[in-house]
């Protein structure tokens, strides 16, 4: 009994690509469909008499080339349960063809016999044009579904179905998001069709300036060497490069999206930006303990710890339609691009200081284009109000001197921080719960002053002061236990002594 599907690949394109078992199946086809008429062995067919059906007029109908196929699909599927049919496409049936595959599941759903006649794919015709050896690795793209997520810039690759310039345009710009604008590509029409064949060499920005692209057209990307990647700066420089990691975030990036799937975890999947805010800033402490106590491989759990807030946040943004783990990337990209203009650009620079100059000016620069936009245009914005207290005092006092608004020496502060400490007194003394409040704030804030000038970072001083405190004072209960006491049991005068001990310990 014949099968109920016959699926027969017309090969590359010229009548020869075809091959015998193919063609006796086109010639005995009681009832031939092919996807598609667009291709140049269909002339052939023609002229030898054959009658067939194409889906052409559906293409100009359907709203995606996903629905198109599936459409497809379905009415080949119903024919093909009245009565055996033969399907051809250009090709190979199982290269790039869509169709193909979703006609073979259905099928095999309702036991239908499916028989494949393989034919020459683009690939076969491709390889000795481009001198290419598949086993070295390849990636094969479909230009209509192709992601920047799906590239892989160390692997030689090849993108097909770019069949006007409108496509090219849109792979040329994901393709741009990987790769220099100058990376040079090879675009390839009618491969093993000797009067259409075309091979034209030339930088990636350019792949959406020829005219011929067509249905029979290809790209071919060769891979980055691994020490170099294309990053898109602000700068404009499409000369800019940054070294290639071997690692990738797709495999965290999965493993999150199956987490926040339908059938992923109940917990991930009920989280938001707010409820997830407590967990970025316990994460972040816990890398800068880590620093501090030396830990390299605690750092590094650590530091994995806060890179998967930020593609758990980032995913929680995707799923509102907001931006990407790609668009988080590419931003920071370009902004440490943009910065950097004394190492991507032709700033020159004589030292620390002058970058921190450049990048203070150009972050100013940037708040200025948001004011535009009529968002809030003055200094202190970037500072954000969720920061420790210490933390952001210090940041504010930073802006303000950018701009000249600061003690020209460290007496100032000094004489500052001796004048709010008398206020505070007297706010004591007037037993003002208030005024005491303003004023221990107000001494607080001319402290911090005061430890910029000395460079000493007011929240890491704090820190390493209220360690050394927890060191001490367990180095004291420990000392009351020896004694069989406890810390309340003992004396003022035995804590003061147990004290000077933990001290002398530390010298």
């Amino acid at each position: 009994m014949a099968p109920a599907i016959i699926i027969v690949g017309l090969g590359a394109g010229s009548p020869g690509h075809i091959t015998l078992a193919g063609w006796q199946a086109l010639c005995s086809a009681r009832r031939l469909f092919l996807r598609t008429s667009i291709h140049p062995t269909v002339k052939f067919l023609e002229q030898e008499g054959l009658s067939f059906r194409s889906f052409d007029d559906l293409y100009e109908e359907a709203s995606s080339f996903e629905t198109l196929y599936h459409q497809i699909a379905e009415i080949l599927f119903q024919e093909a349960l009245e009565s055996p049919i033969t399907f051809a496409v250009p090709g190979h049936p199982f290269v790039g063809e869509r169709v193909v595959t979703l006609l073979v599941e259905k099928a095999e759903q309702e036991n239908l016999e499916v028989q494949i006649i393989g034919g020459t794919s683009f690939l076969e015709a491709l390889y000795p044009l481009l001198k290419l050896d598949p086993s070295r690795g390849l990636l094969l793209l479909d230009a209509l579904a192709m992601t920047e997520r799906d590239l892989l810039a160390t692997k030689e690759t090849i993108v097909t179905q770019i069949h006007s310039t409108l496509v090219a345009s849109d792979v040329k710009l994901t393709l741009m998001e990987v790769y220099p604008d100058d990376h040079e590509v090879v675009v390839v029409r009618g491969a093993g069709i000797e009067e259409l064949e075309k091979v034209v060499k030339l930088p990636l920005y350019e792949l959406d300036h020829l005219a011929w692209i067509d249905h029979l057209t290809s790209l071919y990307v060769p891979a980055l060497p691994q020490e170099s990647l294309a990053v898109q700066g602000a700068v404009g420089d499409s000369s800019a490069r940054g070294k290639y990691s071997k690692a990738s975030l797709s495999p965290l990036v999965d493993v999150m999206v199956t987490l926040l799937g339908p059938d992923g975890c109940p917990w991930d999947r009920k989280q938001t930006h707010q409820s997830l805010k407590p967990y970025l800033l316990e994460e972040s402490y816990e890398v800068l303990e880590a620093i501090d106590q030396g830990d390299r491989q605690s750092l590094q759990d650590e530091l994995g710890d806060v890179l998967l807030q930020v593609v758990f946040h980032s995913l929680l943004a995707e799923q509102k339609g907001h931006f990407q783990v790609d668009d988080v990337i590419r931003s920071i990209t370009e902004k440490m691009i943009r910065r950097h203009p004394h190492v991507f650009g032709d700033v020159t620079v004589n030292s620390a200081d002058d970058v921190v100059v450049n990048w203070e000016a150009i972050k100013a620069e940037e708040k200025a284009k948001q004011g535009l936009d009529g968002k809030a245009n003055t200094i202190l914005d970037a500072v954000s109000l969720s920061l420790p207290a210490l933390m952001r005092a210090e940041k504010v006092q930073k802006k303000a001197s950018t701009v000249g608004f600061d003690w020209e020496e460290w007496q100032g502060a000094r004489d500052k921080v001796e004048e709010e400490w008398q206020e505070l007194l007297e706010a004591i003394e007037l037993s003002s719960e208030d005024a005491v409040r303003e004023e221990l704030g107000d001494l607080l804030f001319a402290v911090v002053n005061l430890s910029r000038f000395f460079r000493v970072n007011s929240e890491e001083a704090l820190q390493r002061t209220t360690d050394k405190f927890v060191r001490r004072l367990q180095f004291v209960e420990q000392a009351c236990r020896k004694e069989g006491k406890n810390l309340t049991s003992c004396t003022l005068e035995e804590l003061d002594r147990f004290w000077e001990e933990a001290k002398k310990g530390e010298m």
